[in-house]
């Protein structure tokens, strides 16, 4: 039940958000707003309030705007209704309304992370030598170190830091190293022969070669109290750290670093959320915030039917003084439906098969 909770709410919110930039700026620069769906499909509830419809559908997996004279076959309207009219804006405005959808999400991110940090305080790493993993089969488990110690000294000389155990371990030419740790209340000495192995990054990429014994520092995560100040340039790091790790999680997926077996839908948000939302509400916002800006960069793809194919159109038009044909605008969002429908077909066959191979 937590797991269905958790995806309405934070898919809710994300999509209500997204819509929400596109319905601002449109009424800002006075287009006639027809329709506010939260979803797709079917409606379930309705309400019309001035010229707009606002709907709750069926399928709570995206949303839309519907604006008048915003689809290609909509753009010849009588004189009197093109005040109103999408396709009769300067393209800056039009533009700024498509993009408007997608900076929301980064937007309202940055807003998650800077609430958070004032109410919580900025997560802050301590630094440890203990232990918090070691990985099967690895020189420190065949030794006996076990999750939870702390090791004192390393060859006799004490360490004081995480950069301590690295740089011994590191340094050792695959000498055997004798360690001290504290496990509860006693004190043990082993012996661990540290081996060659792989460095990789978040994406999977070997970075470098060097000798480790297989163990990793446990996270002593606290939260320190700051100001507006301190709390506004952590949101933005924060912020940007997403952006550029879902940037670069695309150019991976791209140059085939990452598999596209890795790629989720639905399914695995929904498992997600369910999971931060079990662990505690900071965990659920972290992951909404990261899921904002994801959604926020998906949406800048330039990808007919997405926010970016047609900020792609704009700039064409900018460019050549005119728009697209009509025809070329339908074949090209033709195209883009086809490749988001397989997209979603993809992803969705890829959630099953994890939850089936479990």
């Amino acid at each position: 039940m937590n797991t269905v909770v958790s995806f309405i709410i934070v898919l809710g919110v994300l999509i209500f958000v997204h819509e929400l930039g596109h319905f601002l700026f449109a009424k800002l620069f006075k287009v006639r707003v027809l329709k506010f769906s939260l979803g797709f499909g079917p409606k379930v509830f309705g309400r019309t309030y001035g010229e707009t419809e606002y709907v709750i559908s069926a399928f709570p997996l995206g949303g839309f705007v519907k604006m008048f004279g915003e689809n290609p076959d909509e753009q010849d309207v009588d004189a009197g209704d093109q005040q109103a009219s999408f396709a009769h804006k300067a393209v800056w405005q039009r533009f700024l309304i498509v993009l408007a959808g997608p900076v929301f999400n980064l937007v309202f991110a940055f807003v998650l992370f800077w609430f958070l940090f004032m109410i919580v305080g900025v997560p802050d790493s301590r630094d440890t030598t203990s232990i918090g993993q070691v990985n099967e089969k690895s020189p420190a488990a065949a030794a006996g170190l076990l999750s939870g110690d702390t090791i004192e000294q390393i060859n006799t000389r004490p360490v004081s830091k995480w950069d301590d155990v690295l740089n011994s371990v590191k340094e050792s030419g695959g000498q055997p190293l004798s360690i001290q740790v504290k496990r509860g209340t006693e004190q043990k000495m082993v012996t661990v022969v540290p081996a060659m192995d792989e460095v990789k990054n978040v994406f999977g990429e070997v970075v470098e070669h060097r000798y480790m014994i297989g163990i990793a520092k446990a996270e002593a995560l606290v939260y320190e109290k700051v100001g507006v100040v301190k709390a506004t340039g952590a949101a933005f790091s924060q912020t940007w750290m997403y952006i550029s790790l879902t940037v670069m999680g695309f150019v991976k997926l791209v140059q085939r670093v990452v598999p596209m077996s890795e790629m989720g839908g639905p399914i695995l948000i929904a498992q997600l959320a369910g999971k931060q939302m079990a662990a505690g509400w900071i965990h659920l916002v972290f992951f909404m915030g990261l899921l904002s800006v994801n959604l926020g960069i998906l949406n800048l793809l330039p990808v007919p039917v997405l926010d970016g194919g047609h900020l792609v159109f704009m700039s064409v038009e900018a460019i050549r003084r005119k728009p697209l044909s009509e025809r070329v605008q339908v074949i090209a969002q033709q195209c883009g439906m086809v490749l988001l429908g397989s997209l979603m077909i993809f992803v969705f066959y890829n959630d099953l098969v994890r939850i089936f191979s479990k």
